[in-house]
């Protein structure tokens, strides 16, 4: 494999590992931390919920980007690997 190829395949690798770690973070804090409904009422909480869910959203939307990218650099890879599984059975 060549210098460059190796090097996509690690950014990409990196950033969708801090991708993962900031959906974790996010909505582990949206789920289990910050209030919902009727309990935030009135509260700054109810402003940072929302900028966590925005974040989160977009988050998402960008790791499954990466992830696709991730799979179109592995490509070749899992080509051969599913041709020796289909031959196989």
């Amino acid at each position: 494999m060549n210098s460059k190829k190796a090097f996509k395949l690690w950014t990409v690798n990196v950033l969708s590992f801090i991708l993962f770690i900031l959906l974790s973070i996010t909505g582990l804090l949206n789920w289990l931390v910050l209030p919902r409904g009727y309990e935030a009422r009135g509260s700054v909480l109810v402003s940072v919920r929302h900028f966590l869910i925005t974040i989160h959203e977009w988050t998402a939307l960008i790791f499954m980007i990466t992830i696709t990218i991730h799979i179109i650099l592995h490509w070749k890879y899992i080509r051969s690997n599913l041709k020796k599984y289909i031959i196989m059975k």
